[in-house]
């Protein structure tokens, strides 16, 4: 494959793609800043890789792989900050919480919430969920299935702790 072709495609599709990179990215820190930074870092990493893309068709699960892996590094490492600064401090940090949903996808785990955000945030096909998470399409359908009833308990507690 004409690397400098493959190189164009990624950059065509890195522009067709940037907002549902960051809608990707934001949903997993919710906050807009660090999720430009993380559509930033995520842009470099694929153009600096580039040549590294197997197939032409892949493209687009390529470079959501790169925006969850770099979104959810990004967590880890404000993680570890955070438990280093909690010592000292007591307020906490104002956040967008807004939406019921996006509160609930806060008891699962990164594997279930990459499969809901891809399929109900990003509207992906299972097939493209699959090859972006390298999983069996069952294996995401039992991930998706489990993880909204999971979701449908903590809405519903939700609800009853919000009407007694």
């Amino acid at each position: 494959m004409n690397t400098p072709s493959l190189q164009q495609k990624v950059e065509d599709q890195i522009l067709d793609s940037y907002e549902a990179m960051y809608r990707l990215a934001y949903t997993y820190v919710r906050n807009e800043e660090d999720a430009l930074d993380i559509v930033q870092e995520s842009v470099y990493k694929a153009i600096k890789n580039a040549s590294k893309v197997q197939q032409e068709s892949y493209i687009r699960t390529w470079l959501w792989r790169i925006v969850m892996n770099t979104a959810v590094d990004y967590i880890r490492s404000r993680k570890n900050e955070t438990e280093l600064d909690a010592a000292g401090e007591t307020g906490k940090e104002d956040t967008y919480q807004d939406f019921d949903t996006l509160e609930a996808l806060k008891i699962l785990d990164e594997r279930e919430k990459a499969v809901v955000i891809l399929r109900f945030f990003e509207d992906q096909k299972l097939d493209d969920i699959a090859r972006i998470l390298h999983e069996n399409t069952n294996t995401v359908k039992t991930i998706l299935y489990r993880s909204l009833k999971k979701l449908r308990v903590q809405l519903t507690e939700g609800e009853l702790r919000y009407e007694g």
